[in-house]
């Protein structure tokens, strides 16, 4: 290309996902600042409840990793949600010599409270799509995530 912006459709799709970004930040730090938490606290917890979704323990070395976090800031992160009871230090099942982090059901119960009407209107919408046209937007957002991951 010669140094201009590719225009079209797939561009204004482009624009609306950066749209989508912006906003789903925005209500993420109004939750941040409403609770007291630093925007690392609420990506944290997310992370952790990914975790717990996908069944795989969380220790602090991964969430940090996560994060992008050295030790020291993970420690503060981790010793900050668990004294606002947000977050537990638990023996791993499968390694008990493993500490590893959970988010409690306070948290769990805080979050869906704040963000559980914007889930349930995106679930709706996609409702409204047939399985191929839902494949189709899985497949387009797993490659805009992974483009993204690459980058880093």
């Amino acid at each position: 290309m010669s140094g201009t912006t590719p225009q079209g459709p797939e561009m204004e799709i482009v624009h609306l996902l950066r749209a989508v970004t912006v906003e789903l930040g925005l209500h993420s730090a109004r939750f941040a600042q409403r609770h007291a938490m630093h925007p690392t606290d609420v990506r944290a917890l997310i992370a952790l409840m990914d975790a717990a979704r996908a069944r795989e323990e969380m220790t602090a070395g991964r969430l940090g990793a996560a994060l992008g976090l050295n030790s020291a800031g993970t420690t503060a992160l981790v010793d900050r949600l668990e004294r606002a009871g947000h977050v537990r230090r638990v023996r791993g099942e499968r390694d008990r010599r493993k500490v590893v982090i959970e988010v409690s059901e306070g948290a769990v119960a805080l979050g869906r409270a704040f963000f559980g009407p914007v889930i349930e209107r995106a679930v709706g919408l996609l409702e409204t799509y047939d399985e191929r046209e839902r494949a189709a937007i899985r497949g387009f957002l797993t490659g805009v995530r992974d483009a993204v991951a690459e980058e880093d």
